[in-house]
């Protein structure tokens, strides 16, 4: 081959080169601008969920109530609230039927539930094709296009009414893009299991973020080997009696309930012990001493958690040996060395050994745990928002609180790192740092814990001190400084965010407390879900147009409702309303997506000009 004709072969390829890349650059500039320009995604916030898997998967199939404000965006204004509640019955029943205020015939109906599907679809990088059945695909498909469709679709009142079905179900299976969850799924209610089972599936895992709630810590750590923790785990267990919990989970705790109905039998078990059955009450004092001692050891082993404070044992063993015991409401201690307090008896210390064996081995509990470290995190932005589970820990003079050389987002980022060595090393079988361990210890518990929050955990003073003023756990300063308008700034400068969304202390809205700050820069969103606080609880739901938060109905007053074939009660607190819809480009995410666009934009610029300084050559 001559030298021309290679030069030229050379000079093709280049420019073939050039224009592959210059297409690839186009191609993703044009999905960047779409993603841009598309609304935000709706999302759900939910926390301290506490083990009510069956009330939890009522409510997410009935999406929190989130239809009827769903078609109130998507509709015209001037669509009633009767009219609005008329569509909703037919989403949920998925089939048409007639009413006698509300004159709406099979076509309105249809015409009503494409705008709805229309509107849930202009997030494009949400959903797809798949979401459609296939008999209906194309009809939907081009009724969403403004193509004309065949004249049976509304002349046919068995095509129709099909059609109506598939955009029903459609409808219910776009109505929400995001769920993010603020911990706690663990404790108190006996299903938490089923709620990761249903947040892991496949269905949802896509479109769930999770934060760690300090009841998901405390399993956590149990699972990867701290023995205060799993003695502190199955205390808690049997103090709501969640036997059949422990048998889904495949734990034998035969040995355990042997030696604690031996030891503490339930007519000597006096102190303030929860449990209801005689074999859970036996096991809860059992645990709890087990788990004071260990917990008193890892107190002493790290002095720079300054929890001395709760070291019980050596004052409890003072009273016992003086006989001034007038303060307790529980004398019977017989595993507890009055000259060694913290010491555990031969018996206590195989029944740690045989359940650390269990927790550190269980695969049924690594399956559900598997999520929480793999997805989990300790804050989450999305959006323009901060998700945490309780708090970012403050001093009384409004600064950041410094833990372990860290304080503000740094802390956060140093306990994410170690729970994601430690999450590493339980999912693959590898020896853990005894550091890494303690520290779950005191994430369920410390003062300085951005899980925790209060000035001590008084599990001892609460079991066996009359005394009912030494049972409280006084918050410290997270939420007198979030009602100050100088540390809101300081959070929002702190993580780049607009609002501050977080749970972990229950409030109870019958009282007359919001969810929001008057600004709606700081929300509470632990409304009491499980059945051992309100059994209510509360969401959040942020769409294009609006954020809102939803007081969720009781159980009770679900099932009042179903009896009166009505819909749960719901009450909406209105956050704020958005002038115009809200865009991707309007977040911190766009922000990111903005500066990808410009470098992009920057490339192309540099093949204009090259192609440019070409010609001229020429």
């Amino acid at each position: 081959m001559s030298p021309l004709h290679q030069q030229s072969d050379d000079s093709s390829r280049s420019t073939e080169t050039r224009v592959s890349e210059i297409d690839k650059l186009s191609s993703k500039l044009l999905d960047l601008d779409l993603e841009l320009n598309s609304n935000i995604p709706t999302t759900l916030w939910i926390s301290d969920l506490h083990g009510e898997g069956d009330r939890f998967k009522s409510i997410l199939r009935g999406r929190f109530g989130m239809l009827y404000q769903t078609c109130k965006e998507a509709l015209p204004n001037t669509f009633s609230s009767e009219k609005i509640q008329y569509l909703t019955k037919i989403i949920r029943k998925q089939q048409y039927f007639e009413d006698d205020i509300i004159q709406m015939d099979m076509q309105d109906v249809i015409l009503c539930l494409v705008e709805v599907l229309k509107y849930k679809l202009t997030n494009i990088k949400s959903h797809g094709t798949e979401i459609f059945r296939p008999e209906f695909r194309d009809i939907i498909n081009r009724l969403l296009s403004g193509i004309p469709v065949p004249d049976p679709i509304f002349e046919e009142a068995i095509i129709s009414n099909r059609l109506i079905a598939h955009l029903s179900y459609t409808i219910r299976q776009v109505l929400l893009d995001r769920i993010q969850v603020l911990g706690d799924v663990f404790d108190r209610g006996p299903q938490p299991d089923k709620i990761l089972r249903i947040l892991s599936s496949h269905f949802y895992k896509h479109m769930v973020d999770y934060v760690y709630g300090n009841h998901d810590i405390l399993w956590m750590g149990a699972a990867s080997g701290n023995r205060s923790l799993i003695a502190e785990a199955m205390r808690i267990t049997c103090r709501y009696d969640h036997f059949e919990f422990l048998d889904r989970l495949g734990f034998d705790s035969s040995k355990l309930a042997d030696f604690a109905e031996r030891t503490y039998p339930v007519e000597k078990v006096t102190g303030n012990f929860k449990a209801k059955t005689n074999k859970g009450r036996s096991m809860e004092k059992a645990l709890a001493i087990i788990q004071f001692k260990l917990e008193e050891q890892t107190i002493r082993d790290f002095p720079q958690y300054e929890m001395k404070n709760r070291l019980w044992l050596e004052r409890l063993a003072t009273m016992l040996r003086s006989g001034n015991t007038e303060s307790l409401n529980d004398r019977h201690f017989p595993t507890l060395d009055q000259q060694n307090p913290g010491k555990l008896t031969n018996e206590e210390q195989q029944l740690i050994n045989d359940l650390a064996i269990q927790f550190t081995g269980n695969k049924r509990l690594k399956r559900l745990l598997k999520f929480l470290f793999t997805k989990g995190k300790t804050f989450h932005i999305q959006n323009n928002f901060l998700n945490i589970h309780a708090l970012v820990p403050s001093t009384a003079d409004g600064e950041f609180e410094e833990f372990l050389g860290y304080k503000g987002k740094n802390l956060l980022i140093f306990i994410q790192d170690t729970i994601s060595r430690v999450g590493q090393n339980y999912l693959t079988g590898q020896a853990q740092n005894c550091d890494d361990q303690a520290l779950f210890f005191y994430l369920w518990c410390g003062p300085k814990s951005p899980f925790f929050g209060k000035h001590a955990m008084k599990t001892f003073e609460r079991y066996f001190l009359l005394d009912k003023a030494t049972h409280t756990e006084k918050s410290l300063f997270w939420k007198e400084n979030m009602q100050t308008a100088t540390f809101k700034r300081k959070m929002q400068l702190e993580f780049g965010v607009q609002r501050v969304i977080f749970g972990h202390t229950p409030v109870n809205y019958k009282k007359g407390v919001q969810m929001a700050s008057e600004d709606g820069v700081a929300i509470n969103v632990d409304g009491g879900f499980a059945a051992a606080y309100y059994n209510r609880g509360h969401s959040l739901v942020h769409t294009p147009h609006q954020l809102y938060g939803i007081i969720l109905p009781t159980p009770n007053e679900i099932m009042e409702a179903e009896r009166k074939l009505e819909s749960a009660p719901l009450d909406i607190e209105l956050i704020v309303e958005f002038p115009r819809p809200m865009k991707i480009k309007d977040t911190i995410a766009g922000k990111k997506l903005r500066q990808e666009r410009d470098a992009i934009m920057q490339r192309l610029a540099k093949y204009v000009e090259k192609n440019s300084l070409h010609s001229t050559l020429l």
